[in-house]
């Protein structure tokens, strides 16, 4: 593997030529009430803040006690926004919320369906007062339906999609893959994708509306070409058996003498002829491996590619494959990945109040991103609604303010 690096603490990208750059961010000028909340909510939040929106965040006053508690700090879901503490049960927090909602462009909210109609700040009041605002809702099951109204987490979200019971090994239960798929891809990612372009309708009808971000259909929609290479025959067999789901040994990954893991992908012929030509070049031996094609050999070839990887360390397969068309990478933890050389000649991860972290993304080449600001240190929220334009004597009510992050 490449030499570890301090990770860069420089948010900002190189500015092409020819470009004249803004470090604002496409985002600047929009404005974004989140709704506190736990998984996709806060992701969707804290992504378009990287991207240069303002995001007032509307804390509960006291702890929900649910996700997985932390101090501030270490919650990067909350960089580059503003909180304040509102109590939504009472009337003077209700309508300091409303106040901020009529002068915001975007909503973000994740509760239960209903919950948000009970406490008076569902789509129809907070439409009639700001037409051009885009309500997104974020929900595992869905506003209606059947489950609408049941508790779950990702991984029951991905289990009723088809995608739990795909990832796996061959005679073993399915695999949680972490709460990437159900929360952040299927929940997140289908939610800012809804945000922005209901942005762009409001923008050019003067008409909001309200995004209604599913989880379990965010992920159905990911697994779509599965469910089409499903149909043609071409994934269809037993979790784990597949081209993709560890049951090729040319798409899989490999442990190595010092115990660390490589992975390797060689898909198209002309990648693994590199794979071996490169493997060959290091002294392995190559030679009579079952061809990649040969399903009925893959454990035979699985065993050999196993028996190869395992007589040097991470570091030496590195040397000997990474940059080449092997289509190779080291298995890097959490704590090595910041560290890489090519994360570090991208500027991919910065280190923020002492905590490395993905840097903000995808890249601008006319409105460069800035370095985030660590969580509860953005500033006072009470600045940015008194420049949204909510009354001073509207935000006075507020028993408790916005709170800077906790000490270690």
């Amino acid at each position: 593997m490449s030499a570890p690096g301090r990770p860069s603490d420089q948010g900002t990208r190189a500015r092409p030529e020819g470009t004249s750059a803004s470090p604002a961010g496409p985002l600047a000028g929009v404005r974004v009430v989140e709704f506190a909340g736990i998984g996709p909510g806060p992701l969707a939040g804290m992504l378009l803040a990287d991207l240069g929106a303002q995001v007032i965040r509307l804390d509960r006053v006291e702890p929900s006690g649910m996700g997985i508690e932390r101090p501030p700090r270490f919650d990067l879901t909350l960089r580059s926004k503003r909180t304040l503490k509102v109590d939504l049960k009472r009337e003077a927090g209700r309508h300091v919320a409303l106040e901020i909602v009529r002068r915001a462009d975007v909503l973000i909210e994740g509760f239960r369906p209903g919950t948000m109609e009970r406490l008076g700040l569902g789509p129809e009041p907070c439409l009639r007062d700001n037409p051009r605002l885009v309500y997104g809702r974020v929900t595992g099951f869905g506003q209606e339906g059947t489950l609408a109204q049941a508790a779950g987490h990702d991984l029951n979200y991905i289990a009723l999609t088809g995608a739990l019971h795909a990832i796996g090994r061959d005679g073993q239960p399915p695999t949680p893959p972490l709460n990437l798929l159900g929360d952040y891809a299927g929940g997140s990612m289908l939610l800012v994708m809804g945000l922005l372009a209901g942005l762009l309708h409001a923008r050019a009808t003067g008409q909001g509306q309200v995004v209604d971000a599913a989880m379990i259909d965010g992920v159905g929609a990911l697994m779509a070409p599965f469910f089409g290479l499903q149909a043609a025959g071409l994934h269809d067999g037993p979790r784990g058996t597949n081209l993709l789901d560890s049951g090729a040994p040319f798409y899989d990954v490999y442990r190595c003498a010092c115990g660390g893991h490589v992975s390797v992908a060689p898909i198209e012929p002309k990648f693994r002829a590199v794979l071996l030509a490169r493997l060959r070049e290091a002294g392995a031996d190559v030679e009579g491996l079952p061809a990649f094609d040969d399903r009925a050999r893959w454990p035979e070839l699985r065993s050999r590619l196993a028996a190869i990887f395992a007589q040097r360390a991470r570091d030496e397969w590195c040397r000997a494959l990474e940059g080449s068309d092997a289509c190779f990478a080291p298995v890097l933890s959490l704590r090595e990945a910041p560290g890489h050389a090519h994360h570090a000649s991208r500027g991919s991860f910065v280190e923020v109040d002492g905590v490395a972290q993905p840097a903000p993304a995808p890249r601008f080449s006319a409105t460069l991103l800035g370095v985030p600001l660590p969580p509860g240190r953005a500033g006072d929220a009470r600045d940015w609604a008194r420049a949204w334009g909510v009354p001073a004597d509207s935000l006075a009510v507020l028993q408790a303010l916005d709170v800077p992050a906790q000490p270690d």
